[in-house]
């Protein structure tokens, strides 16, 4: 690893516990926002996104996508429904920490992975190994002990888990970046928002110009709490693998469990505490399975490509055919070369910041 690398590298490390750490301690914010109530709160963070995002991109001069973007009906219609499924996980997660269920809402993120692989299997006919199996199995135990614990299913955990996965699957379709996808969804919701504001302005409903100068500030800064996680976690994707940035999405999790606990001083009886052990365990599980299938192509690939060097290095040497005739170098890049080392399922993939050229 150059020392170049390894800078960017702690770049990235630093971007990524910025990111997970500003959206595991955002429970902290919305509860300034009152009294505000949750949908006027998503509203606002529908329109200050936008204009934060807006000016972001005029900044960096990234609009090239936009164009492309309007002549794809396909991609249109799948953003728009990116956008109708995050509006409902943001507006549950702000009525969720503002109504005191801080702890339920972060358990919604712990069982996310579980959900995703689950609409994997259902969905996209994804075969899981045994261990995947076992993690799903055990997150199912655990929704089954904390529905006996609440008295009722944790909606609002399931809720979370399913619209974010959802999110996920479509965002992936979609294949847009992070901060052009954010101003493509939220110029969908810009509108819709807008009226409402201007219509709860109108009934006097609205806490906007009624709570003080600093109350509006608050409200506008929701667009800077969605969009600057968003920012870091672009900034840490380019330069840190996927495995790490895995292992660090269970920062704003905890962060929000610990925060639900010990902050806003949340019962946790001991059946949810059962629960919540149990989900813990399978993440350990896809995590531990997660770590092992990754080192286990990781290996795999850098056999292949020794494999592929040696090869290479024998014909560059030149080789005698049956009658003593030396048989010359093949050009790299020809159709005799040595094949190249096929990808192996299952391998990490590669860290963008090694294909810099």
């Amino acid at each position: 690893m150059t020392g170049k690398s390894a800078a960017e590298r702690r770049v990235g490390l630093l971007n990524g516990f910025a990111a997970y750490g500003m959206w595991g301690l955002v429970p902290l914010f919305w509860p300034l926002l009152k009294p505000a109530g949750a949908v006027e709160i998503l509203a606002h963070r529908m329109v200050w996104s936008l204009l934060f995002v807006a000016a972001a991109l005029l900044v960096i001069r990234r609009w090239a996508w936009l164009g492309e973007l309007l002549r794809q009906p396909r991609r249109l219609a799948l953003i728009t429904v990116a956008a109708a499924v995050i509006t409902v996980n943001w507006g549950v997660y702000i009525w969720s920490v503002n109504s005191g269920h801080v702890v339920e809402a972060s358990l919604g993120y712990f069982i996310n992975p579980l959900v995703t692989i689950a609409m994997g299997v259902l969905l996209l006919k994804e075969r899981l190994r045994p261990v995947q199996w076992a993690a799903v199995g055990v997150g199912a135990s655990a929704v089954l002990v904390l529905t006996i614990g609440y008295g009722r299913p944790p909606w609002i955990s399931l809720c979370l888990a399913f619209s974010f996965a959802i999110y996920g699957l479509v965002k992936k379709k979609v294949n847009l970046g992070g901060v052009e996808s954010l101003a493509a969804e939220t110029a969908i919701q810009f509108l819709p928002a807008l009226g409402y504001l201007l219509w709860l302005s109108t009934r006097g409903g609205s806490t906007f110009t009624t709570e003080g100068a600093g109350h509006a500030a608050l409200l506008a800064a929701t667009g800077i709490v969605t969009a600057l996680p968003l920012v870091c976690f672009g900034a840490a994707a380019i330069r840190v693998p996927l495995s790490t940035l895995g292992l660090l999405q269970y920062l704003a999790p905890v962060f929000q469990f610990v925060l639900g606990i010990l902050y806003f001083k949340e019962a946790m009886p001991p059946e949810r505490w059962a629960g919540f052990a149990l989900v813990w365990l399978a993440l350990a599980l896809l995590t531990w399975d997660a770590l092992r299938s990754a080192r286990r192509g990781a290996r795999a690939l850098a056999g292949g490509r020794r494999a592929s060097r040696s090869a290479g290095a024998t014909v560059a040497a030149g080789t005698a055919d049956a009658t003593g005739t030396t048989v010359p170098a093949v050009p790299a890049g020809t159709a005799s070369a040595a094949r190249p080392a096929e990808s192996v399922p299952g391998a990490p993939e590669a860290d963008p910041l090694e294909a810099r050229p």
